[in-house]
């Protein structure tokens, strides 16, 4: 498979992961790693926290930048 955003621009790269918000193929260039806290346990007792990372395009890891981010109006 091939890096969608390297592919619309006219070059082929090979992909290394998959953007977990639009599906599309990334390659390492346009990868961004992200982490999210994920919780886990049963439900009595106290429930823990772990982090995990998830692999996002560019497009959507911009979609999803906090908006401190943001320019100010």
């Amino acid at each position: 498979m091939h890096c969608l955003d390297c592919r619309t621009a006219g070059t082929n790269s090979p992909t290394v992961g998959v953007c977990q918000g639009c599906g599309a193929g990334v390659c390492a260039a346009h990868a961004r790693i992200t982490s999210r806290s994920v919780r886990r346990g049963s439900l009595i007792g106290t429930p823990g926290e772990a982090e995990a990372r998830t692999v996002l395009c560019t497009v959507c890891a911009e979609a999803e930048a906090p908006a401190a981010a943001a320019p100010a109006l």
